[in-house]
Formats: C-alpha cells, structure tokens, sequence
C-alpha cells in the first residue's frame, strides 16, 4: 500500500524553467525520504505521483495519522497562492514552505504572500539578504555527481567534442544579456590573439529576440579574426551537456543576475574551473584561487584580468578543476539538499 503523502510540492508552470529543474531534480532523494506527491502533472517523469487541485484540498482536510499536518513546498508565487486559498479557504491543515532564490526586490505583493509562510528557505546568502527578514535555514542545491563526473582526460574529452584548439572554455545558458555572454567575448578577444591554445564553445538558445543580440557578437569575433575560436554551439539537448561539460577545463559563468546558479556546481563536478560573477549562490561556492574565481557582476576589467590570469597556466586550470570536484563533494550533493529539505519539513511540521 501506498504511504500518505506528508509532502507536497508545488508544480504550477507549464513551461519548463530552472525552477522546474531544481524540483525535478531533489524528487527522486526526497521521495525516497518522505512519502511525497506534486502538485500538478507538468514535466514530470512517468509513473510520478501528482495531484489535482480538487484532489489536493480533499487530501489535506484531514491531518497525518499521526496527527501532523502536511507541508507543501512553494517555490513560486502562484503555488504559495494555491496554498493559502486552500489553507485559509477550504481548510486545508498544512504549513506552507516558500523558497527565495531571486536576488532582487521583492514586489509588495510577493512580500505579503512570504509573510503568510510557516517556513522560508533561501539557497545562497545573496538571495537571502532580498528577504525583510532572514531564511529560516540556507539549503543549497545539489548536483548529481552520477550524472555530472570528470573525465579521465580533459585532453581526451575536448578531443571528443571535435572543437579547434587544445582545450575549451564553455559558457551555458540562453544567449542573452542577462547571461553575460558579451562580458566574456569582449574579455577574451584580446587575449585569444596572444594565446592559440584555448576555444570558446557558447552553448545554449538564441531566442528570436536576442537573435541581433548573437548576431552583433558574431560580427564583433569576425572582425578579430576569431570565429573560429569563438563558436556559438547552439541549444543542446540535456543527454549531450555532461560531455560537454567533462570537455572544457575553464566554464564561465557571468550572469548580470541569477537565482542560485546551478552551471557553476556543475562544472566543478566534471572537474572544470570556474570563473563567475557574484550573481547567484557563486560567491558562497566558490574560493578564489582555489577553483576558480569570482567577479564583480558586469566588470569587464575584472574579468579580463581574471580570465587572462587562468589561461595562463593549463595546469594550474587542471588543479582548480580537480579541487573543484571534491568541494561539490563534499558540500553540494543532490543528497545533501534532499537530507537537508526533509530535515527541515519535519521541523515546520512540529512547530
């Protein structure tokens, strides 16, 4: 017989975002914690439990048989709305867990609904200073390392990947502003001309209205004379971005803004250096000099300096890379968060 949930997590968009992602990807180590459905059908794998919103407030009009209420995990403003009007309109008996990834202000309607929560989880110290009052708890996502694990050889990895050069430097995420793509084209150009060995690989969607966007990068590279050592691979269905990840000794990550980040994690599991902005939960992951560094966001001088500084010794690169992957290790586990989220249910479930 199927246990009781005593879990419910949130699941309201219907497009797929990194919201999503970081849900879908705890489900399987939270699950096989605490009995546990969603709330909502969207992109989840087959045979996953979910609930209806009728089926929801049906199910929580009771308490646990052991007479705890449930916890439902909002992470979006609508699913803490589908909680309170259940909670304080149909009477359903849970507490409400929200957590604050997005380093900004919050609106005066997303403060009055935080306000309204038994629990507030945030993933970095950047995130949590946006927040009126501090997180109950700091609970940073995980990595899977099964999925995400150095190669046996950068050289032979990068060689796989079929990429000019000696060895890559990557950058992922759609090709916006947003993710900084320009700050480590400009950075790089002039450096590039001085060393042959590296090659910047781009790998993400150019959507139609950052299609000009791409388009005045390109023609930036080409007038240096690097478009072919400066390459915009593309969206890439998410089987091939652990070998793509394992190729490249350098990712970058230098988003003008983030919400935890999870690029920069898992670089460091495939064994790659990183060298990222301070948006995101990157600060708090990432020690200087030892796996990478991190910059100020939007400082193309910095990055500069930084970026020429790492380039200038592949071996050292290795090193950072081979430091990086026992950090994640040891602190940025899928099993980590999950132990940690459902620690924390259980606390909100007894207060």
């Amino acid at each position: 017989m199927t246990p009781t949930p005593e879990v419910i997590l949130g699941n309201s968009n219907r497009r797929f975002s990194g919201v999503t992602s970081t849900m879908l990807q705890t489900f399987p180590e939270v699950s096989a914690r605490v009995p546990l459905t969603v709330l909502g059908p969207h992109h989840l794998p087959d045979g996953a439990p979910f609930l209806t919103f009728r089926e929801f407030t049906r199910l929580c009009r009771e308490l646990l048989p052991d007479g705890l209420p449930r916890v439902f995990h909002a992470r979006r403003n609508d699913e803490m709305l589908q909680a309170l009007s259940a909670k304080k309109l149909l009477g359903a008996k849970i507490k409400i867990i929200f957590t604050s990834t997005a380093q900004r202000n919050h609106s005066r309607f997303t403060k009055a609904l935080i306000r309204r929560m038994d629990g507030i989880i945030t993933t970095g110290s950047a995130a949590g200073s946006y927040l009126d009052k501090p997180a109950d708890v700091i609970i940073p996502h995980g990595i899977d390392l099964n999925r995400f694990q150095p190669p046996s050889s950068k050289s032979e990895a990068w060689k796989k990947l079929g990429f000019p050069g000696d060895y890559g430097i990557g950058i992922f995420g759609r090709v916006r502003p947003q993710k900084g793509i320009d700050l480590l084209v400009d950075a790089a150009l002039p450096l590039l001309k001085k060393n042959p060995a590296p090659t910047i690989v781009i790998v993400g969607e150019t959507t139609p209205k950052f299609r000009d966007y791409q388009r005045s990068l390109e023609e930036k590279i080409a007038a240096a004379g690097l478009s072919k050592r400066i390459i915009f691979h593309g969206k890439r269905p998410g089987s091939e971005l652990p070998a793509l990840f394992q190729g490249m000794s350098l990712v970058a990550a230098l988003s003008r803004n983030e919400g935890f980040g999870l690029t920069v994690p898992e670089a460091m599991a495939t064994g790659a250096a990183v060298l990222a902005s301070h948006a995101g939960a990157w600060k708090d992951i990432v020690s200087d000099g030892i796996h990478g560094f991190t910059v100020p966001c939007d400082d193309l001088n910095t990055t500069r300096e930084k970026l020429a500084t790492l380039i200038a010794d592949h071996d050292s690169l290795l090193g950072m890379g081979r430091a990086g992957r026992k950090h994640v290790e040891t602190h940025y586990t899928i099993e980590r968060e999950a132990s940690a989220l459902c620690a924390y249910y259980r606390i909100v479930q007894k207060s």
